[in-house]
């Protein structure tokens, strides 16, 4: 049988068949779980895709949403670069395809956020249509049954997998055969404890015959995670608000509403005087928070300042909330931490 048949078969048995965005199945609904999946379990996806879904239904509730409603369903998701473009996307499909999700290649590829993976995943199982897929779990299998040596991030490695991948995917059943590859990476061919006695395709697998798949597929150059620090300043007023700022679109949080920042050395008095346009009353310090990026841990040193406008507010990127559990705007993780520490 071949690798295509052997998989199909393993999964008509053990495989994903009941995935919310498999009921109903829609290019939409498939579209918006390949981007939460995108450096996401779907353990973690699951319940963020349904109170998404319950809010934007479709591409033009979506498209005509404000970002900051469809950032705040994100938050918590991380990569907010993903909602931004899933947004930016929609409007695009709205604007150009009259709201319906294309169905040639090149037209999908063309969408903001979306790669030749994702763009493959999404046609295979919301039209299926003919694409290869390589993502994550793609890759591990693939690497692993082949025996392709190297990082997969390097582009002759890349292309290698490609190739294979191309090779394995059927002309037909390919809803079922995406879905299968990436099921049989998450559940049997994992990571670091691979289950080959319960694999459809451990018969063939260069990594099981030659004792090899710990060392399959190869892992990225190791780097030292380097430490930064930064200061937020929790501006609370009178009323018990919270003065927040829009982070910037490109970097971390991208879009996001967050704490005022400075630098450790910065003076906190003229910060608040010179940009917010606030008088420090009262500043306390607060226990320090990790928190943890892909390439880098952030140290973040929280202090808490009773303020007193100077002038009235006329800035587009800050605004004052009442600190609340339905604050609106989405927010990153380590906020809305620091803000269910205060007491206001």
């Amino acid at each position: 049988m071949s690798f295509a048949a052997r998989l199909l078969a393993w999964f008509a048995e053990h495989g994903r068949h009941d995935l919310p965005w498999q009921h109903p199945r829609s290019a939409y609904r498939v579209w918006v779980s390949e981007i939460m999946l995108q450096q996401t379990t779907v353990q973690a996806v699951i319940p963020y895709f349904e109170r998404f879904v319950a809010r934007f239904p479709d591409i033009e509730s979506l498209a005509q949403a404000p970002l900051d409603e469809v950032l705040s369903l994100w938050a918590g998701l991380g990569y907010y670069a993903r909602a931004r473009n899933l947004h930016k996307a929609a409007g695009v499909v709205l604007d150009r395809f009259g709201g319906d999700f294309p169905q040639e290649f090149e037209q999908v590829l063309s969408l903001p956020g979306i790669g030749r993976s994702t763009a493959g995943a999404i046609l295979a199982q919301a039209y299926g249509l003919r694409h290869p897929i390589l993502d994550g779990n793609a890759k591990r299998v693939l690497a692993r049954h082949a025996g392709i040596d190297g990082w997969p991030g390097r582009t002759a490695v890349l292309k290698s997998l490609w190739d294979v991948a191309e090779t394995h995917t059927p002309d037909a059943q390919l809803v079922d055969y995406s879905q299968a590859i990436m099921d049989l990476g998450a559940h049997v061919c994992r990571r670091r404890t691979p289950d080959c006695a319960h694999c459809p395709v451990a018969q063939d697998c260069v990594a099981r015959q030659q004792q090899r798949q710990s060392e399959l597929p190869a892992s990225a150059p190791r780097r030292q995670r380097p430490r930064r620090e930064t200061r937020m300043l929790i501006c609370l007023d009178d009323a018990g608000q919270v003065l927040l700022q829009r982070r910037p679109d490109r970097g971390i949080w991208g879009g996001l509403w967050s704490l005022p920042e400075l630098e450790v050395g910065q003076n906190l008095v003229e910060i608040c005087q010179q940009r917010l346009g606030l008088s420090a009353l009262e500043v306390h310090d607060m226990p320090p928070l990790i928190h943890n990026f892909t390439h880098f841990e952030l140290r973040i040193l929280p202090q808490l300042v009773r303020t007193r406008p100077l002038a009235i507010m006329d800035a587009d990127d800050l605004a004052w909330y009442k600190i609340a559990p339905d604050m609106v705007p989405g927010m990153p993780a380590p906020v809305t931490t620091l803000l269910s520490r205060v007491e206001t």
